[in-house]
């Protein structure tokens, strides 16, 4: 009899072991911000018989803050490059390989920066020197395209 249970067990941990991962339904993201993030490297002016440069994927990753003002960051030199930024950290994704994102956010405003080595890149202001400052609102996916330059010169 015991002989029998152990088989039975035995081909049912068997079953278990052989059967293909279940994958989880992921919820569709209606509320948000989706986008590309690309970099843009070289020489960027225009040269004959030469084609323009096209952007390339970059994967990194983005921080989504409180709406940040300069007033609240400490620059790397008068430029797009962030050292330290001083308000509120929301929310962190990273981009696919494409440089690819969608990511979940509640109704509200954020300054979004892209990671560049170990510092903070974004090259985006309004007038009042807001920091690339994105809107979400309510049941929408914003879109939000980013190019990494700071490796590109004319």
């Amino acid at each position: 009899m015991r002989f029998f249970l152990f088989l039975f067990v035995s081909g049912f941990l068997l079953f278990l072991a052989c059967k293909p991962p279940q994958k989880k339904a992921q919820k569709a993201i209606i509320q948000g911000v989706k986008g590309n993030v690309v970099a843009l490297k070289g020489n960027q002016m225009p040269r004959i018989g030469a084609p323009p440069s096209e952007p390339m994927p970059y994967p990194t990753t983005l921080f989504f803050y409180e709406p940040t003002n300069v007033s609240r960051t400490q620059q790397w030199n008068p430029g797009p490059i962030f050292t330290n930024i001083y308000t509120k950290l929301i929310l962190t994704t990273n981009t696919d390989s494409t440089g690819a994102f969608t990511v979940q956010l509640p109704v509200g405003s954020y300054s979004v920066f892209v990671q560049v080595g170990q510092h903070f890149y974004a090259n985006s202001f309004d007038m009042q020197n807001n920091i690339n400052v994105i809107t979400i609102e309510k049941g929408k996916l914003a879109e939000l395209n980013i190019v990494v330059n700071n490796e590109a010169s004319n």
